[in-house]
């Protein structure tokens, strides 16, 4: 059966991307109430995760069977839009941006509803005994945008 909203790692995945349902808690804010700028970076690694969770398994595995392969973040850009509050029901959309030999841009968002409250492209390099190292090509076709 094709069904069009498949579920990848935790979370689905459909034409806007691999999609993480997130609860905002006490702990994810500040003093003021809000949630605090860096829970969103843990919000957005773990949509990540999850993402290649889905597509390749678990990454202990990959890092075992690609000989110690590993995923760096290497540069992120983030636009704070909007707050988020305790007990708010976000959303972490990930999708592939571009891919290149040795690293990916990739396109998330954390969402309430349809409202886009941080926006962030994060380029992740695929390294390996700390060296840059090429994409495994079973990775890289499911990682290919659209």
């Amino acid at each position: 059966m094709d069904d069009p909203l498949r579920v990848t790692g935790y979370g689905p995945m459909d034409d806007d991307g691999h999609r993480l349902p997130v609860r905002v808690y006490y702990e994810d804010t500040d003093f003021s109430g809000f949630v605090y700028h860096a829970s969103y970076l843990r919000f957005m690694e773990r949509g990540r995760t999850e993402l290649l969770r889905g597509l390749a398994g678990n990454q202990m595995e990959l890092h075992r069977d690609a000989e110690g392969l590993v995923f760096v973040v290497r540069r992120m850009t983030l636009d704070f839009i909007r707050p988020a509050v305790m007990d708010d029901q976000l959303t972490v959309v990930t999708r592939t941006r571009e891919l290149r030999g040795a690293s990916m841009t990739l396109a998330q968002e954390v969402r309430r509803g349809t409202e886009t409250l941080v926006s962030a492209d994060v380029t992740v390099a695929c390294v390996r005994d700390g060296r840059a190292t090429r994409l495994p090509d079973s990775l890289r076709a499911k990682l290919s945008p659209g």
